[in-house]
C-alpha cells in the first residue's frame, strides 16, 4: 500500500481536499459572480453546456488514447460483464431510483413538503435513474484503472439500449402518456463526449505509437496525462457548483432533503453491482467501471428532459441538477473504495 501511495501524483493524493476546496471556491463565485457566471451558463448546444463539454473532453481524454482498438474484438468473450451493467442500469437502477424517491419525497418528507413538489421531486429523481452515465465514467474507469476497451463497449451498448429504453420506462414510472425526449440533447451528447475524443484519442495513439514508439507512449506520455484529467475535473466541479451557487445559498433545506435519496441510490446501485460482479468472478478492470456506469448519471438528459416536462423552476428540474452537483463528490468516493478493494 505504501508503495502504490508513494506513485500517486500530488493531485491524486489529496484529492478530497481539492474537491472540498472546489465545492466552497464554486459557490462563492456563484454567489458573488452571479452575472458574469450566467454568460458562461448561457453558451450551451442542444442544452449541453459548452464550458462543461470542454473540461469534461479534457477528462475524457486520457482514457480514450489508450483505447487499443484491435483488442475491441475480444470484449465479447466475456460477456458477463456486459450482462451485470445492462441488467443493473435497466432492470433494477430505475426502479429503485423510484422507489427510494417515493419513500423519502411522499412519505419520510410528507411534513415538509406538498403533494405536488413532492411529486416534481419524485419525478425528477426518477429522470436521472433511467439515464445511465455516457461520458463521466470514462473518468472514473481511467482513475481505478479500468479495462478502457472493455470500458468502451460497455458504454457504447448502454447509449444505444438508452436510444430505445428511455422513453418508455420514463413513460411508465412516471404516468405521462406524451413525453417529449430532446433528441438533440441526446444525439449532441453522444458525439460531443463519446465520438470526438474517442476519433481524437484514436489519432493521437497511432500518430505517437508510430513516432516515438510504445514503450515511450505507455511510460512517459500517459502519465502525464493524469494530471490533466484529474485538474479538469477538478475544474467542472467549481464550475457546476458556480452555476448553481445562487440557487444553493437559497435553498440550502431543500438541496439537503434531495440529496440524501440520490446519495443512497448511488451507492446502493455501486455495492448491488459490486457484490454482484464479484460473485460473478469478474475482473476488476470491468468490474469498476461496470459498477460506475450504473452509480453514475447521464446528468445532461435528465436535466433536458426535466426542463422539457416540468419547466425551468420546476422541483424535477432542481433534483435533477442536485443529482449534477452531488455527482462529482460521490463518484470520487467510490473510485476510493474500488482503489481500495481492488484485486
Amino acid at each position: 500500500m505504501s508503495n502504490e501511495s508513494e506513485q500517486m501524483g500530488f493531485f491524486e493524493r489529496y484529492l478530497s481536499l481539492w474537491v472540498a476546496l472546489c465545492i466552497v471556491g464554486g459557490i462563492l463565485l456563484g454567489k458573488f459572480l452571479g452575472s458574469s457566471i450566467s454568460v458562461l451558463s448561457e453558451l450551451n448546444l442542444a442544452t449541453v453546456n459548452i464550458p462543461v463539454a470542454i473540461l469534461v473532453w479534457l477528462m475524457i481524454f486520457p482514457m480514450m488514447v489508450q483505447i487499443d482498438f484491435s483488442s475491441i474484438k475480444d470484449v465479447g468473450r466475456n460477456p458477463r460483464g456486459l450482462a451485470l451493467t445492462l441488467v443493473v442500469n435497466w432492470l433494477i437502477k430505475p426502479f429503485s431510483m423510484a422507489f427510494f424517491a417515493w419513500i423519502f419525497f411522499d412519505k419520510i418528507y410528507g411534513a415538509f413538503l406538498t403533494p405536488d413538489l413532492a411529486s416534481e421531486y419524485i419525478a425528477g429523481a426518477i429522470l436521472l435513474g433511467v439515464a445511465p452515465c455516457t461520458a463521466m465514467v470514462f473518468v472514473w474507469s481511467y482513475l481505478t484503472k479500468g479495462d478502457p476497451e472493455y470500458t468502451l463497449v460497455q458504454v457504447a451498448i448502454n447509449d444505444l439500449v438508452l436510444l430505445v429504453a428511455f422513453i418508455p420506462i420514463v413513460k411508465f414510472l412516471l404516468g405521462v402518456t406524451s413525453v417529449v425526449i430532446p433528441v438533440d440533447t441526446l444525439v449532441s451528447s453522444v458525439v460531443i463526449f463519446v465520438v470526438i475524443p474517442l476519433a481524437a484519442g484514436f489519432i493521437v495513439n497511432k500518430a505517437l505509437i508510430k513516432t516515438h514508439g510504445k514503450d515511450w507512449f505507455e511510460q512517459s506520455f500517459l502519465p502525464k496525462l493524469k494530471p490533466v484529467s484529474i485538474i479538469a475535473l477538478l475544474s467542472t466541479l467549481i464550475l457546476l457548483f458556480a452555476f448553481q451557487g445562487e440557487k444553493i445559498i437559497e435553498n440550502p433545506i431543500h438541496i439537503v432533503l434531495i440529496a440524501i435519496p440520490l446519495i443512497i441510490q448511488t451507492y446502493f446501485i455501486f455495492f448491488a453491482a459490486w457484490i454482484v460482479g464479484r460473485k460473478m468472478t469478474l475482473p476488476h478492470c470491468i468490474l469498476s467501471p461496470g459498477s460506475m456506469i450504473g452509480a453514475s448519471n447521464f446528468f445532461e438528459l435528465a436535466v433536458a428532459v426535466a426542463i422539457a416536462l416540468f419547466g425551468l423552476n420546476s422541483g424535477a428540474a432542481l433534483v435533477t441538477v442536485v443529482g449534477v452537483l452531488i455527482e462529482v463528490p460521490i463518484m470520487l468516493s467510490l473510485v476510493h473504495l474500488s482503489n481500495k478493494w481492488r484485486y
